[in-house]
């Protein structure tokens, strides 16, 4: 029940100012309209909307975060407004009678003097907003001075004297034509106290709004991430209600009370979305837009207002509409085009002009050589084009490796995009989340995968061109490295071996004669150190290429591979179809990939069966070797043996992929392009 007291309490309060909108509508029908325009008092229909309109956000708050001061701020300062304008129309309704119905003295009363406290709403929701607490430090001090300042003209009203209060407010009061006599709790002081009161009152009016607002301005200035989102909120809401109520200056008098209802509705509006979704819509956008079109509006409205009074003053109302007309064709078009074009700018970022951004992108690229350097020109374009504070691009390097270029500070919460090029995913595009994405047109999105899809490629042919130098470098010394062990061995192993053996021939002939039985000792010994020697050669030529794959071909060297690891536990399947007259290195890699693979299971998987296939399809080689093992486990670091599967296959071009099926085992399936090489063996150059 206790968690259910806020819920109840805020739907109370809305039902309550329900209910004295209600009764306000209802008495304001019954009024004619004649002696409505007439009594100077204001309908209080729509000041019965307008607290309406802040109960709800307050019961809303109270339901959901029932701790926040904000809530019940609302919830009272709705009801208030609401109760006040039913008094208003209850006083109206009541004099429209003769005689007078009870209670019109005590309901001016309560609409004159207690309305007054409705002061208090704004300096409080402004320093309580948004977690419902008052400030820390000296700033809590300051605030409660100024609420104190704040509450100097309510509290005066309450018992200053209505002649003392009709001389010093000024202007006309309803009070002297209804011949209301509203002092209920006047007390016995000097006028000239009184009159001092009440300026004091008028003049820390408008002062003891300045420490809220500067308390606003200091939580904005130390926020960040949601809590500068909700600040944002606050901001936007006193953005509209400026520009409200500029406009409704610029119009007549009648729109004041339309304009405060409005200004009212958006404040209430957003502090209920600032508080409990601040991320509902992007806020920053929000917050830009509406300044922008609101000023362009006012301006626009205003010039409009000016140029209309000037006409009419020189040439008369048929002379100002024939100005008009010409100004709105020779000045008007133009102007409000380029303000547009402006607007959009500010707010959109150049999206509206893709020319721009290309050309833009093309010229920064033009001007920068590395792949980071072109990353961080597109980002920069992106975020310049979306007028977004953040953006990243990522593009894959091979392997794990990623290459990533950041422009802006980055922030709490992101979303990303994938980049594709020519069907393939290259990269991603990092952007804030709710951010540009969220408002993008289809045309946006286009401009959006044109621009990130041709640059990246262009960073990413960069890349590749840089890789491509480097593999060169490693060829070559590869080439020298094998040339040198070759060298190595010939020149210790073979060399020393075979002069060994022409020297025991030379000493087996010298003693031939002499020591028939000494020499054949010799000769026996010469024949070992050549069949040393033939094992050597058969060493050097297996490393350089294994015979078997001349002897028997592929697909049956892997296959004497599988003999010699064969057990009773583990059985090995070999098999494929495969044409004549593949490329060497594409053999070589394919052997020693299917050689490792298998050497691997019978080592690691704990596997009972194992298969090796060998296919051939669009022009590329495919090993796969399957087994029923245990798999590797997740986070399992790479070994030597993976590692060494992966580069065979990409010196090649291709790539080599190792996956563990939810259902068991390990599948090593490596791609060998066989590239231009197969089609000159298969045409006989």
């Amino acid at each position: 029940m206790r968690t259910r007291l806020p819920t109840i309490a805020g739907g109370l309060f809305v039902l309550l100012a329900l209910a004295s909108t209600i009764i306000s509508i209802v008495l304001e029908t019954a009024i004619g309209a004649e002696r409505r325009a007439t009594d100077g008092i204001e309908a209080g229909w729509i000041s019965g909307l307008a607290g309406l309109a802040l109960a709800v956000p307050g019961a809303l708050l109270a339901r959901k975060v029932p701790r926040n001061a904000v809530a019940w701020i609302l919830c009272v300062t709705g009801l208030h407004w609401s109760s006040d304008g039913t008094f208003a129309s209850w006083v109206a309704y009541a004099t429209a009678h003769d005689p007078w119905l009870p209670g019109v003295t005590i309901s001016w009363w309560l609409y004159q003097r207690l309305g007054a406290a409705l002061l208090f709403s704004l300096p409080l929701l402004l320093i309580f907003y948004p977690d419902g607490r008052p400030p820390e430090g000296r700033w809590r001090w300051a605030s409660f001075v100024s609420l104190g300042f704040t509450a100097v003209l309510p509290v005066t009203l309450l018992f200053v004297p209505t002649r003392i209060a009709e001389a010093q407010g000024g202007g006309d009061d309803p009070s002297a034509a209804l011949k209301l006599s509203i002092d209920l709790l006047t007390l016995p002081l000097p006028d000239g106290v009184w009159v001092v009161l009440l300026r004091l009152g008028y003049a820390a009016l408008p002062l003891s709004l300045l420490v809220p607002f500067a308390v606003v301005f200091r939580r904005y200035r130390q926020a960040e991430g949601l809590a500068k989102t909700r600040m944002r909120w606050l901001v936007w809401a006193g953005v509209v209600d400026v520009l409200v109520m500029l406009s409704a200056l610029l119009l007549p008098q009648s729109a004041l009370s339309f304009g405060l209802f409005v200004a009212i509705v958006v404040t209430g509006g957003a502090i209920a979305v600032g508080i409990l979704r601040p991320r509902l819509v992007d806020i920053d956008r929000l917050l830009g837009g509406t300044v922008l079109y609101g000023a362009l509006a006012t301006l626009v409205v205003a010039v409009d207002a000016i140029l209309l009074a000037a006409a009419t003053t020189l040439l008369g109302e048929q002379g100002a509409a024939l100005a008009g007309l010409l100004v709105v064709m020779l000045v008007y078009g133009p102007l409000r085009h380029r303000l547009w074009q402006l607007v959009q700018r500010v707010v959109l970022g150049r999206r509206h002009d893709p020319y721009r951004v290309v050309s833009g992108l093309a010229e920064q690229l033009e001007r920068t050589d590395s792949p980071e350097d072109q990353l961080l020109a597109v980002a920069r374009s992106v975020a310049e084009a979306f007028n977004a504070p953040y953006v990243a691009v990522e593009v894959h390097r091979g392997g794990d490796s990623t290459l990533l270029a950041e422009h802006g500070q980055p922030v709490p919460d992101t979303q990303t995009l994938p980049i594709t090029y020519r069907g393939e995913t290259v990269g991603r595009l990092i952007l804030p989340a709710g951010g540009p994405r969220t408002d993008l047109s289809p045309r946006d999105e286009r401009l959006l995968a044109d621009v990130v899809r041709q640059a990246a490629a262009a960073a990413r042919s960069s890349h590749l061109a840089a890789e491509l130098q480097l593999s060169r470098e490693r060829l070559v010394g590869a080439r020298e490295e094998e040339r040198r062990r070759v060298r190595r061995d010939l020149h210790d192993g073979l060399g020393p071996a075979l002069g060994g053996v022409a020297l025991r021939i030379d000493t087996a002939r010298n003693l031939l004669k002499s020591s028939p039985s000494r020499a054949d000792d010799i000769l026996r010994q010469a024949r070992e150190d050549v069949s040393t020697a033939l094992a050597d050669v058969r060493r050097l030529v297996h490393d350089l290429r294994p015979p078997a794959l001349d002897d028997v071909g592929l697909i049956g060297a892997v296959d004497q591979i599988a003999d010699r690891l064969r057990t009773p536990a583990l059985a090995i399947r070999v098999e494929g179809a495969l044409p004549s007259g593949l490329p060497a290195a594409v053999e070589v890699a394919a052997y020693r990939i299917a050689s490792e693979a298998l050497t691997n299971v019978s080592k690691h998987a704990r596997a009972s069966s194992v298969s090796a296939d060998f296919s051939v399809a669009s022009d590329k080689l495919v090993v796969t070797v399957t087994d029923d093992g245990a798999g590797i486990a997740a986070g399992t670091p790479s070994g030597v043996g993976l590692i060494s599967l992966r580069e065979r296959a990409s010196e090649l071009g291709g790539n080599c992929e190792i996956e563990c099926p939810p259902d068991g085992g390990t599948t090593v399936r490596a791609t060998l392009p066989l590239g231009s090489s197969r089609q000159e063996v298969a045409d006989g150059r």
